[in-house]
């Protein structure tokens, strides 16, 4: 695994924000993972092993779950953002690229607009999963402000989102509920405003069976790449990119590869 070293998988001080499952202190490359909305940095745990060497995964830790669940979690994207791109600017003394899914596709790329607003480094490589572009409007209508029970069967409708281990546990539920909640008042909360086209290439991932999210919506994050732009659908639901394992990552790690070897440069 090349320079790789253990180490516990939440990172002390001020890496509350990042979570590093394998820590590489020589890679060349640090790809920040932002999870949908409930989701905690311990879905991308299992990355590192399948993504090269001189990648360094950082996954995301969102307030209000995992080692940061006393805090509380944000409302509204906007100031969710500003938070992640304070949290992150320790972390960006190399390059690296931004992986979201659902939820955290949008994060991600209101992210590298809030770093280049900023003068920070840019991406080199935005990747959004199982959302559809931030100009379109949502197809399906607000279901924040549901009660507890018709909150939760409407997400399983649309999303498959809830496991049945925690739906058959109401202690968990309970625990669960105020941070997805909060989540999806956050994304219901957000307003798509117009900025020239991210420089950085754009890589999309969609679910083949995801009733939720034709393949024309997710295309439509071209118009947000002002340099490559690529597509790929993978058998699955809204969730497709668990399911997918190997072969998602390893989508990834071709479309990280110019970022790790980028090509010589030609002679005069």
């Amino acid at each position: 695994m090349g320079n790789s070293v253990p180490q516990p998988y939440a990172s002390p001080g001020a890496a509350s924000w990042v979570m590093r499952p394998l820590a590489r202190p020589a890679a060349r490359l640090r790809l920040f993972c932002l999870p949908y909305a409930g989701g905690a940095a311990s879905l991308f745990r299992g990355w590192p092993q399948s993504l090269p060497a001189d990648t360094e995964v950082c996954a995301v830790q969102l307030p209000g779950r995992g080692s940061r669940f006393r805090e509380q979690p944000f409302e509204r994207l906007p100031e969710l953002v500003q938070a992640v791109a304070d949290g992150l600017q320790p972390f960006l003394d190399r390059p690296f690229a931004l992986f979201g899914h659902s939820m955290g596709a949008v994060v991600a790329f209101e992210l590298a607009r809030e770093l280049r607003r900023r003068g920070s480094a840019d991406p080199g490589h935005l990747l959004v999963s199982g959302h559809q572009a931030p100009r379109l409007p949502d197809r399906e209508p607000p279901l924040s402000h549901l009660p507890d029970a018709e909150f939760v069967e409407e997400i399983r409708r649309r999303y498959q989102g809830i496991p049945g281990e925690v739906l058959a546990e109401p202690e968990l539920l309970e625990l669960m509920l105020p941070i997805l909640r909060a989540d999806v008042r956050a994304l219901e909360s957000y307003r798509y405003a117009a900025e020239a086209p991210l420089e950085c290439p754009i890589s999309c991932f969609g679910g083949e069976d995801d009733t939720q999210l034709p393949q024309e919506d997710i295309e439509a994050w071209r118009e947000e790449a002002g340099g490559p732009f690529t597509l790929r659908m993978f058998p699955g639901n809204h969730f497709f990119f668990e399911a997918a394992g190997d072969a998602m990552l390893q989508a990834l790690a071709d479309d990280l590869g110019p970022l790790l070897h980028p090509p010589s440069p030609a002679w005069p």
